[in-house]
């Protein structure tokens, strides 16, 4: 009978110390699904933060672009840039309950598929876009400053670029180069897919002679920008041959003038495309031609 009662108060405690380990066990499990909620709720807002701030930086300064000049799209960039370095800290956050769970052998996670070394890389990735799109945008206003490429030009190379970026990636492929070129006005040839295509194949030799199949956004404009100085030197020079024309130097040449000094089929096309020439009143002077106007037509592209 002794035996007995000693067989029933071991198993009493080993019931009592079961029950202990039943109860920590339970705490442990509640406290690491705490730490995986905490890290998702902080990891997923994180995330969020990341894509949000990307497509701003790649698309959604597009009202500042309309209403505002280089200089305050720039500063607005700085600002977002700032606004990147600073989340470093919310990252380290990030950081330390990540190493929490990996202390508490913590290896999922219900709540949340972004991992501590995804965000790193992926705020590391969106810090080195801030600098790229703040270098960019300095390569414009000094573009503007020093070779005449004016600013509505450099507006409508940048918005025509981001709205064929459709993944916002800041990144054209080739193909989406091409129809971003043809847009802007360049005549390039229809060719079969697999054809040799030289003009197009010159161009990506500026743009992407390594052939890594993208265009980023600083490689497009510098090379629109290239194009467009060639383009304001080509129309200076013309423009002041029409100036030579001119007696005294006038802002206009006449129909005699032009068939004067150019050859009949010169002067028939010069005519046929010239306005009038209107004067600060806005009168049309009798047979003068905006020689101005039509020669800076002929390079809007």
């Amino acid at each position: 009978m002794e035996a007995l009662e000693e067989t029933w108060r071991n198993l009493q405690k080993n019931i009592k110390e079961r029950e202990l380990e039943l109860q920590k066990e339970q705490r442990r499990q509640e406290e690491n699904d705490k730490l995986r909620q905490e890290f998702a709720q902080h990891a997923n807002a994180f995330h969020q933060w990341l894509q949000e701030t990307r497509t701003y930086l790649l698309d959604g300064s597009c009202m500042v672009e309309e209403s505002g000049t280089l200089e305050s799209q720039l500063e607005a960039t700085k600002r977002k840039h700032q606004e990147i370095r600073a989340m470093r800290s919310q990252l380290k956050k990030i950081e330390d309950l990540g190493a929490a769970m990996e202390e508490a052998l913590i290896l999922d996670n219900k709540y949340t598929e972004h991992s501590t070394v995804g965000l790193a890389q992926q705020w590391d990735q969106l810090d080195q876009l801030g600098m790229r799109m703040q270098h960019n945008l300095e390569q414009q206003i000094q573009a503007r400053n020093t070779t005449g490429v004016t600013e509505e030009a450099l507006k409508e190379f940048s918005m025509m670029f981001k709205h064929f970026d459709k993944e916002k990636s800041g990144r054209l492929n080739h193909q989406e180069f091409k129809s971003c070129l043809r847009s802007l006005g360049y005549d390039l040839p229809m060719v079969e897919e697999g054809e040799p295509d030289p003009e197009f194949e010159a161009i990506l030799d500026t743009v992407d002679p390594n052939r890594d199949g993208n265009v980023s956004l600083q490689e497009y404009m510098a090379f629109m920008i290239s194009r467009e100085t060639e383009n304001v030197k080509s129309s200076e020079e013309i423009e002041s041959a029409f100036r030579a024309l001119s007696a005294e130097n006038k802002p206009y040449v006449t129909k005699e003038e032009l068939y004067q000094n150019l050859t009949k089929e010169q002067a028939d096309y010069c005519l046929s495309h010239m306005k009038p020439y209107l004067d600060a009143k806005g009168r049309e002077l009798p047979s003068a031609f905006d020689f101005v106007e039509f020669t800076r037509s002929l390079f809007v592209n």
